[in-house]
């Protein structure tokens, strides 16, 4: 793997998993055991039956908890304590062997992708709850899992092009953040 592929590799699981990290391991996991996708050794774990399962059945359990207006966004406060950490340590482990201080350092940055993207997603779910209507909430769901697919496509077909599309994604997460974040001191103020 050369050195973009393998950065796209590390900051593409980082990303997805901040959406939906069940797919992410189930459809790295899966697609390595079928050959279509090389994973460093430190990730060959993936490809386990077991863990191909089990995140499978968690994906499919996410699939149905999304679709569920509210519920979907008590299952991202859930979520948060488990997408981060996993998105660091795919983004780590995604280097393959090199030097721990590498490693280190792309944990670091992979978890503040992934918390960067779980954020904006939650807080973007949380602002389409408020809405009566559940139509939204779906199409939001949809959407993301089709950001998922989109984005591992990508990531594989030309990492490149998907760095450069992950940089554009984080600079309107950012904006959606700031946005969330003053929604949310509002509603603290009128409280």
């Amino acid at each position: 793997m050369d050195l973009a592929q393998t950065i796209a590799l590390s900051a593409g699981l980082a990303w997805a998993s901040g959406l939906r990290l069940y797919l992410v391991v189930f459809l790295a996991g899966a697609l390595s055991h079928l050959g279509y996708l090389h994973l460093p050794a430190t990730l060959a774990v993936l490809q386990h039956p077991l863990v191909i399962g089990v995140a499978g059945v968690m994906a499919l359990a996410e699939l149905i908890a999304d679709k569920v207006p509210a519920f979907d966004s008590l299952w991202d406060s859930v979520q948060t304590f488990i997408r981060i950490p996993a998105g660091a340590l795919l983004a780590a482990f995604a280097l393959g062997e090199v030097d721990p201080a590498w490693m280190v350092a792309a944990g670091l940055i992979g978890g503040t992708i992934t918390a960067g993207t779980h954020f904006a997603k939650a807080g973007g779910r949380l602002a389409i709850n408020a809405s009566p209507e559940p139509f939204s909430n779906w199409l939001a769901s949809f959407g993301e899992e089709g950001m998922v697919l989109g984005g591992l496509w990508a990531m594989l077909a030309s990492p490149l092009v998907f760095l450069g599309l992950l940089a554009v994604f984080l600079v309107i997460a950012g904006f959606v953040l700031v946005r969330v974040w003053g929604l949310l001191g509002r509603l603290l103020r009128r409280v």
